[in-house]
């Protein structure tokens, strides 16, 4: 077997102890907290349609994220936090 068909086989065997809560010598793991984005729009003291508007955001997102049925990815969540932290320069500089 080639060196890239032996690294490939051994990346897939550290996949599988990562997917079931094994620690791996040398390996990084990253965790994103995910926003409260209840909280965040609540904090702004703004309707689910209100905040969805102003940060455009579609309304189905939004209440899927609040509800629990959806969460956000990487930008969506990098974004609610850009928002929880600045709202003001946010909605600025989305309203063009």
């Amino acid at each position: 077997m080639s060196k890239f068909g032996q690294e490939l086989i051994e990346s897939m065997r550290q996949a599988a102890d990562h997917a079931r809560g094994r620690k791996i010598a040398g390996m990084r793991v990253s965790t994103v907290k995910m926003p409260d984005v209840k909280a965040i729009r609540r904090s702004l003291r703004m309707s689910q349609h209100n905040f969805a508007v102003t940060y455009r955001i579609p309304l189905s997102t939004l209440k899927n994220w609040e509800q629990g049925r959806r969460a956000p990815d990487a930008p969506a969540a990098a974004y609610l936090l850009a928002i929880k932290r600045r709202p003001k320069e946010v909605r600025e500089a989305v309203a063009g």
